[in-house]
């Protein structure tokens, strides 16, 4: 008889980072893990090391990630669009512009 094997170590919590997966027990998103290993070309060793995660957290998340990729990217993009307005708006900035 096959026994299929399932790693918890990937929560979705709503009060969490708005529902968006993380790394269970922490606030770690997935995405997070994802960029560090697509957009930086990190290694595991060094994203468990940057994040003090375990190899197998990242590999939960890099997992979860390549299995929801399209949902994750499209998160990332989201993501990265909010930051470029808040930029662009000044959102956040502690100075005032040199010119304008």
């Amino acid at each position: 008889m096959e026994a299929i094997q399932s790693i918890n170590l990937i929560s979705i919590d709503p009060n969490v980072r708005g529902g968006r997966p993380c790394i269970a027990g922490t606030t770690i998103e997935v995405s997070a893990i994802a960029i560090a290993k697509v957009i930086h070309m990190q290694t595991a060793d060094e994203i468990a090391s940057g994040y003090r995660l375990t190899l197998a957290q990242v590999y939960a998340a890099l997992a979860y990630y390549y299995d929801h990729k399209a949902e994750i990217d499209a998160q990332i993009q989201s993501q990265d669009s909010i930051a470029d307005a808040m930029k662009e708006k000044r959102i956040g900035s502690r100075h005032s512009p040199l010119f304008g």
